[in-house]
């Protein structure tokens, strides 16, 4: 990578991009109109900067993007970054945004079985089957995970397993599809994510991007 190559951000999709906007806009970076269009299809939008992009994809993506140096910097919750693990990857910067957690959740009629400690083996969806096996093996409890990408809270009902792990903000969605929550296991922001290599090549630019953002979220 070199030092006048474009600079690629890559920000996440959805609830998280409302949040992490203000703090974009408060470091100078301005992306261009069609970015705050909702009829747009462009995924990479210029911004103020002539050598600055952002890119938008999936949030799972983002970690991806920035570990294989196709974005430079990026916005990633601490769930993705665990559950992929990159080495590539460094997060300078709790950006205390995107606040929830990871938790285990079941049906109600299961009320009688709520005890994780009691578990020796379990079938569970999620969508973080890394840390959820991670998780479990550390209480000593073998977990099977089937891995789905969305509509977690559907699999207990159809009978494709009894439990869960799932993102949990509001808890709404579980008590809307008759699940309770069981045990939290990890919670939850978005960070800062930074390509270890550009960072090392680009060190003054980057560093001068994470201490902007440091401020911004200090108040400083």
């Amino acid at each position: 990578m070199s030092s006048n190559e474009e600079l690629v951000i890559a920000l996440p999709k959805g609830r998280i991009l409302k949040e992490v906007m203000p703090l974009v806009r408060s470091v100078g970076i301005e992306p261009e109109p069609a970015f705050d269009d909702p009829d747009s299809r462009l995924l990479q939008f210029k911004t103020n900067h002539p050598h600055i992009s952002i890119i938008r994809v999936r949030s799972f993506d983002v970690a991806t993007f920035v570990a294989f140096g196709a974005a430079h910097l990026g916005v990633a919750g601490n769930d993705v970054l665990l559950e992929h693990d990159y080495p590539e990857i460094y997060a300078p910067v709790d950006l205390d945004i995107g606040h929830c957690y990871l938790a285990v959740a079941q049906p109600k009629d299961l009320e009688d079985d709520k005890d994780p400690s009691r578990w020796s083996h379990i079938r569970i969806a999620t969508k973080y089957p890394h840390l959820t096996h991670e998780y479990f093996a550390s209480q000593g409890i073998q977990a099977e995970c089937i891995k789905l990408s969305g509509a977690m809270e559907l699999a207990p009902g159809l009978g494709l397993c009894r439990r869960i792990v799932d993102l949990v903000s509001s808890g709404a969605t579980l008590k809307a599809n008759g699940l309770v929550e069981v045990e939290k296991i990890l919670d939850i922001t978005s960070r800062l994510v930074v390509n270890r290599a550009a960072l090392k090549t680009r060190s003054v630019e980057l560093n001068g991007w994470i201490e902007k953002f440091r401020t911004v979220v200090n108040g400083t």
